[in-house]
């Protein structure tokens, strides 16, 4: 009997007599070399499958679907851009909401999100459909190498991008490219109407009658407006508010505002009424008629960045801002004696009705909440 012991696999090797009734070949792992590493067994290589051709490119009839296809997602892109566009600009467009269930939106940001939305979508579709249905199919392998661009390299490159153009079909199907760059053209317009909103310039005149006018404008010494609670929107009588009593309010004509608008004027608009013994107050020379009896109204919004505060505090007349503890002295003048807020609080000049209710003749002095570039300092902003 011949020993065959040569002719054993890598990494094989006969049994030990005694071993068993199962004589043979026993696979064993492949030992450790002189750094203890045990090499894997390696595994040919199975190549590339053998390719598949779709239907696009054996049926001209599939093609020119997926091309009909490609460009109507390609085509209904710049509309629901030009949609955009319009929802925009649709006037009054923002005064309705748009229910989803106990949710509610406001109907200009939900046609807006939907129509720029859809048309980035109907882009990608058609060139993901571009992709799988008319480029060309034709799968490469390469060896891996070491990471160096000689000329010929860069030649070969070349050629090979040259190549993926004229694979992309564009030569046969020009359409397809038509329709992406219009696509893509009109669809990057919409964007670009929402800078709009950058402007205009802010000039002092214009500020005046924008960002710094709030609902109490709409009062005069003739007709003035009501102070109302900010829940109940009840008239508040100066006889009724107690010392130490804070009470959040609002203007009357609040009711009057819808949607956007109403959100924005409530911000702007919000005060805090409250009661202090005139004895245990100082009150500057230039604000002497702006209360009545004590009771004061001041703007609700915080001169550091803007939140509304209501934390205060009957003994030290202090209202503390709950961002970044800003406290303001209302028995002061708004003054601010703690935290990074640089301008007292704005005072509203109030007085009563015939009915005793409390109301506002005109708008505040200055602009409340927090300051900006072009908000100049005043007497008031130091609580004089």
């Amino acid at each position: 009997m011949s020993d065959n012991t040569n002719n054993l696999p890598d990494g094989a090797r006969r049994p030990e007599p005694g071993a068993g009734e199962h004589d043979g070949v026993v696979a064993t792992r492949p030992e450790p070399d002189e750094n203890g590493i045990v090499a894997e067994s390696m595994v040919d290589d199975p190549g590339i499958e053998p390719h598949v051709e779709r239907y696009s490119d054996v049926d001209d009839k599939a093609a020119a679907r997926a091309t009909r296809q490609i460009v109507a997602c390609f085509a209904a892109a710049p509309v629901l851009a030009l949609a955009f566009i319009v929802f925009y600009f649709w006037p009054g467009l923002d005064r309705y909401t748009i229910e989803f269930g106990l949710l509610n939106a406001n109907a200009q940001h939900v046609l807006l999100g939907l129509s720029l939305g859809l048309a980035v979508l109907l882009i990608g579709i058609g060139a993901v459909q571009w992709a799988r249905e008319i480029m060309g199919d034709h799968e490469i392998s390469e060896e891996r190498h070491v990471a160096h661009s000689s000329p010929d390299d860069i030649k070969a490159t070349m050629a090979e991008v040259d190549k993926g153009i004229a694979e992309t079909g564009l030569s046969r199907r020009a359409v397809i490219g038509r329709s992406l760059l219009g696509a893509i053209g009109l669809t990057a317009l919409a964007p670009l109407v929402t800078l709009a909103d950058l402007g205009p310039w802010p000039t002092p005149s214009r500020l005046k009658v924008t960002n710094e006018r709030t609902l109490w404008a709409d009062g005069t010494p003739a007709r003035p407006i009501r102070l109302v609670n900010d829940i109940t929107y009840t008239p508040i009588k100066a006889a009724d508010m107690e010392i130490g009593q804070l009470v959040n309010a609002q203007p009357e004509n609040l009711q009057e505002a819808h949607g956007t608008e109403k959100i924005v004027a409530k911000a702007k608009a919000a005060i805090i009424i409250v009661r202090m013994d005139p004895n245990s107050i100082k009150i500057p020379a230039s604000r002497t008629d702006w209360h009545v009896g004590g009771i004061m109204a001041y703007s609700k919004i915080c001169t550091h960045v803007g939140c509304p505060i209501s934390l205060w505090e009957q003994q030290t007349h202090h209202l503390l801002c709950p961002c970044h503890q800003s406290t303001f002295d209302l028995g002061d003048g708004g003054k601010v004696v703690f935290g990074p807020a640089a301008r007292a609080l704005p005072q509203l000049r109030i007085t009563v009705d015939d009915q005793g209710y409390l109301v506002a003749p005109g708008d505040f002095t200055v602009p409340v909440g927090p300051s900006y570039p072009e908000r100049q300092m005043t007497a008031e902003d130091k609580g004089e």
